[in-house]
C-alpha cells in the first residue's frame, strides 16, 4: 500500500464507542489469522468473545509491524509498559499467544 495515498474511513456510531478487550486468542489456518477479542473479569473463569477478526497472513504481518511501531512510540513518550501485574499474588491475564496452533474458523 502506498503510504502517501489518502484513505477516507467511515465509522458508525456503535463502532465509534469501541469494544473493551483485555484478552485475545490468536490462531491461524493456512490461509488466515483469526483474532478473538474477549473480556476476562476477576473471579470469572470464563472469557466472553466480543469480536472475531479474520485477516490474511499479509494483513496480520502488517498489523504486527504497525503495533510494534506504535508501542515503541508510546513507550518512548510514557515509559516501558509492564507485561505482568506488580502484585505477584495475581495471576497474569491478558493477551495470550498461541503461536503454532491452527484452527479453522467455525461457520
Amino acid at each position: 500500500m502506498n503510504p502517501n495515498r489518502a484513505v477516507n474511513i467511515e465509522i458508525g456510531d456503535k463502532e465509534w464507542e469501541g469494544i473493551y478487550s483485555n484478552f485475545v486468542i490468536v490462531t491461524h489456518s493456512n490461509a488466515e489469522f483469526i483474532l478473538d477479542f474477549a473480556r476476562m473479569l476477576p473471579g470469572v473463569k470464563k472469557a466472553k468473545v466480543f469480536s472475531r477478526i479474520l485477516m490474511t497472513p499479509q494483513s496480520a504481518k502488517a498489523l504486527l509491524s504497525t503495533l510494534e511501531n506504535n508501542v515503541a512510540k508510546f513507550e518512548k513518550e510514557h515509559g516501558k509498559i509492564p507485561l505482568v501485574p506488580t502484585d505477584p499474588s495475581r495471576a497474569p491475564i491478558g493477551f495470550q499467544n498461541t503461536a503454532g496452533e491452527t484452527e479453522k474458523p467455525k461457520p
